[in-house]
């Protein structure tokens, strides 16, 4: 097949640190495929976007042009390396629907094979649906997208898997079925006739995602039993199965997001989910955002239900802004959280505190560097502020006291440290007044 260069414009790399979910809080992202290349985490997630006007495009539905992906080593801070993909780069694409949908990628050889769905130009009837191939030496691309999609393969959501002997496989969606079928070494054909993924739920599925663990292979994919999707799974002895269905890796989205695709990676002996919910959207929830959290079996090889988070996974730097409205526990009364600004979600929340002794708190922060001094408060107000940061426990030991006399503008607002705690410690936030003020993040230097 001829291969056309995707050219991708100079980029600058941004770093976004988060350590909490959303993982990205720039722009939305939805479908997470990640992948555990050179020790590093990338993950290729489709992109969501607000439909242009004039293009004849529906405001209520999924609208989607091009592809980025993010890398992590610790899991916090994420690196976008900017556009590897767009629906004008490939000559089969009909670049008028906007229809990027959910890809994923894989390394074999030292090449990096990107899969990817959109809508065919001059599409057969019924077979609008196709699966295309891009090409890299680099997780981050250029990538080359070859010039046809794959031959046999009418539907959305592919998903790679390379078995230990070295044979590879693709999996799909097409409705109310899921389809497999072997690859050829070249990565491009399919080696074997597409087959139905039997022994499944009937109503509407999408979205699989096969990983092996113990010697038993996981069938993965989202499934529509009402309204909403959940996240469930099947497991068989081989990656054509038959597979048995097993039951549910994560419940409906708390927000009524229809959708949610998902991947499973192992990355540092830990086991972890990401999924999608409409966090940045919770009135649109063709808007997603990408999350991760971690995900454990039972002695038995069976999948523990995963609970979605706002906290997320990774050890966060004491020296990053530590956006402790996104809190891992929080007191019954006296606290409350909420967009900063409700008219651009992806400034992310804040957390407002009501009367003393209501606290909440974020795990897992890291003082490595011991010349740290000084604890640094995003802070508003309308009255004299009080509270303490404290380790490990609401009663645990106060890092820093602060008293302000906060405006109700947003300061910075700094206070030097009683001693500088070692090692990795959850943080505590107390407040020490009735006064109402809000924080959106604390860092230490």
């Amino acid at each position: 097949m001829k291969n056309i260069l995707c050219i991708v414009p100079l980029m600058l790399i941004s770093v976004f640190i988060s350590g909490q979910n959303p993982l990205i809080m720039d722009q939305f992202t939805a479908d997470p495929s990640a992948r555990v290349f050179n020790g590093r985490v990338y993950v290729y997630p489709s992109h969501d976007i607000v439909a242009p006007e004039g293009k004849g495009l529906r405001e209520d539905w999924f609208c989607m042009e091009d592809y980025h992906v993010y890398s992590s080593e610790n899991l916090t801070e994420w690196i976008d390396h900017g556009m590897i993909l767009s629906q004008y780069d490939v000559d089969w694409v009909d670049s008028t629907t906007y229809s990027m949908w959910a890809p994923d990628c894989i390394e074999r050889n030292g090449k990096y094979y990107f899969y990817f769905p959109s809508i065919e130009r001059n599409h057969e009837p019924r077979r609008r649906n196709r699966i295309g191939v891009a090409v890299s030496d680099s997780p981050t691309g250029p990538f080359s997208p070859e010039s046809k999609p794959i031959e046999g393969v009418y539907g959305i959501d592919p998903n790679p898997f390379i078995d230990s002997d070295g044979q590879a496989y693709l999996y799909w969606g097409a409705g109310e079925f899921l389809y497999m079928a072997k690859l050829k070494e070249n990565m491009l054909e399919l080696a074997t006739e597409p087959e139905k993924v039997v022994h499944l739920q009937k109503e509407f599925k999408e979205g699989a995602y096969m990983f092996e663990r113990n010697g038993i292979y996981y069938f993965t994919y989202p499934y529509v039993p009402e309204t909403t999707e959940r996240l469930v799974y099947a497991t068989g002895d081989n990656p054509m199965g038959p597979f048995e269905y097993r039951g549910v890796i994560m419940k409906e989205s708390p927000n009524a997001c229809w959708t949610n695709h998902h991947s499973i990676i192992e990355y540092n002996n830990q086991w972890l989910l990401f999924y999608h919910h409409n966090d940045l959207s919770p009135h649109f929830d063709k808007n997603r955002s990408i999350k991760a959290d971690s995900l454990f079996f039972n002695p038995d090889g069976t999948i523990q239900e995963v609970f979605p988070t706002w906290r997320g996974v990774g050890i966060s730097n004491a020296e990053n802004k530590v956006q402790i409205d996104r809190y891992t526990a929080i007191s019954e009364s006296g606290i409350s959280v909420d967009f900063v600004d409700s008219l651009d979600t992806h400034r992310g929340w804040k957390v407002a505190f009501e009367q003393s002794g209501a606290w909440l708190s974020y795990n897992q922060v890291d003082f490595s560097n011991p010349n740290l001094e000084m604890l640094e408060t995003k802070l508003k107000g309308n009255a004299e502020a009080s509270f303490e940061i404290r380790l490990n426990s609401p009663e645990g030991e106060i890092l820093a006291s602060v008293h302000s006399n906060s405006s109700n503008e947003w300061e910075i607002h700094e206070n030097p440290l009683n001693e500088y705690p070692e090692g990795t410690h959850n943080l505590f936030v107390v407040s020490t007044c009735n006064k109402q003020f809000e924080i959106d993040w604390v860092r230490f230097k």
